[in-house]
């Protein structure tokens, strides 16, 4: 199996068991070996009490984007830190994209960007998310 077929059931099977995201509306756009695109759409109850995208919304989508794209080399592997920056506000409709870009991989610890941004590539947030590498694959026979 090629690697970004590889990716894709790995972030295909890790979504069928996130009902998090699922209820978020998360829709997967694009996946490949430490890469990975997020997207969905805000809703009415996504909205914190000035009216505008609460920040666990964006931190969510932005931790989902990371999840999958470091799980996406077939190794399991789980947060250790996290932290995020918000740029500018988001309103109900909007439809915020995360995409979560691969800077380090070792052995042991991955290194990522996810940038958040709307419907027309208006920075929203930035986001940085260190993983450890668990020596666990998801699909053993895949390598």
């Amino acid at each position: 199996m090629k690697k970004d077929q590889i990716a894709l059931k790995v972030v295909e099977t890790m979504m069928a068991q996130d009902y998090f995201s699922q209820w978020l509306g998360i829709q997967v756009e694009s996946v490949s070996p430490g890469n990975c695109r997020l997207s969905l759409t805000l809703r009415k109850e996504m909205l914190n009490g000035f009216g505008i995208a609460h920040g666990g919304i964006a931190f969510s989508l932005a931790d989902s984007a990371l999840a999958f794209a470091s799980n996406s080399h077939n190794r399991k592997s789980l947060v250790i830190e996290t932290s995020m920056s918000f740029t500018a506000p988001a309103r109900e409709g909007d439809v915020l994209t995360a995409e979560a870009e691969e800077v380090n991989l070792t052995g042991r610890t991955g290194i990522y960007y996810v940038t958040v941004t709307d419907q027309e590539n208006k920075k929203l947030a930035v986001f940085k998310g260190i993983v450890f590498r668990k020596p666990d694959h998801w699909f053993p026979d895949a390598e």
